[in-house]
């Protein structure tokens, strides 16, 4: 995993192979960001990254100076690896939670102006992710929800929907809250 932009931009991680993940790849990556870019302050904005794997969303966020980014992820072999990286790098904006997203969304009520989420593309429950985040109010006004899917799965007519973009076989769908 390549960083694309900000202040460690160009540098490389080598995650774990152990680790159950599979990273945006770094073309859908630099795609998100260029579109996030365009509305966005980071430096003004709280990230959450659910299902955040390697970390790779999140260590961007932070290398382009985002004011606190959220990493949550059930599996504490990522967990430990985004907290290793963060403090690596002096990321101190990077809080890392170890907790099973579902749960997390269900007992968490801060809100947030970007959230990412990249479930694993198997989980049956990737649909029902936008309407949770939106009912709990995790979203702040004018903020925005992207998930990764497997580009065969639609999510449009969703609670909150906007639009799609696809990278190969795997799609960004974004979401607006609907203040």
């Amino acid at each position: 995993m390549r960083i694309i932009g900000g202040k460690l931009k160009g540098l490389r991680f080598n995650a774990p192979g152990n680790l159950p993940v599979r990273p945006t790849t770094d073309m859908a990556k630099e795609a998100l960001f260029n579109i996030l870019y365009n509305d966005y302050d980071f430096e003004a904005c709280k990230v959450l990254d659910l299902f955040c794997g390697t970390g790779n969303i999140s260590i961007e966020f932070a290398s382009r100076g985002a004011a606190h980014v959220r990493a949550v992820d059930k599996h504490p072999g990522c967990v430990n690896w985004v907290k290793s990286v963060a403090t690596q790098h002096e990321l101190q904006q990077i809080s890392v939670e170890k907790a099973d997203v579902f749960k997390f969304i269900q007992n968490h009520s801060d809100s947030y102006q970007i959230i990412f989420a990249d479930p694993p593309y198997d989980l049956p429950s990737i649909p029902d992710i936008p309407e949770l985040v939106l009912q709990r109010g995790l979203l702040a006004e004018n903020g925005t929800l992207i998930v990764e899917h497997p580009s065969f799965l639609k999510l449009a007519g969703k609670p909150g929907y906007s639009e799609t973009r696809k990278y190969g076989n795997s799609s960004f769908s974004f979401f607006t809250s609907e203040i």
